[in-house]
């Protein structure tokens, strides 16, 4: 799993990749929560927040963009960041998890909208899978 902050105008561009679905999904849970508050999901080992999502999509790279858009509802709604990711189904078009998270008392960056813009999880030349997220602030 890997995670690339990339300059943007005006919003926060995020690359990802990880050796499976799996993987891509949890580092980009892992990666919005780190802008959130900056590096909080890189120190979290304990928890004490747990939420079960799920989602249905057309697609992986919307089932992507709506589990982190649900997340972050969460996140604002429970005042949590949500850092780790236990998958009971993952599918190209269905998603069902319980994610794990720890309540805040402010946030560093504030995040608008989980956008659709650029987003195309695919695999890479090395089987690798990858996207771009672009987060509104």
């Amino acid at each position: 799993m890997k995670i690339q902050y990339l300059p943007h105008t005006a919003d926060i561009r995020m690359k990802i990749w990880g050796s499976s679905l799996e993987e891509l999904f949890h580092a980009g849970a892992m990666g919005m929560g780190n802008i959130l508050r900056d590096g909080f999901c890189d120190n979290q080992v304990s928890f004490d927040r747990r939420s079960k999502i799920e989602i249905t999509a057309s697609d992986q790279t919307c089932l992507l963009i709506d589990f982190l858009s649900e997340v972050l509802s969460i996140s604002y709604a429970e005042k949590s960041i949500f850092c780790k990711v236990d998958f009971i189904a993952l599918t190209p078009s269905k998603l069902i998890a319980e994610i794990y998270g720890r309540q805040i008392l402010g946030i560093d960056e504030e995040i608008k909208a989980v956008t659709y813009h650029e987003a195309d999880v695919h695999r890479d030349n090395n089987g690798q899978w990858e996207t771009v997220v672009i987060f509104d602030i």
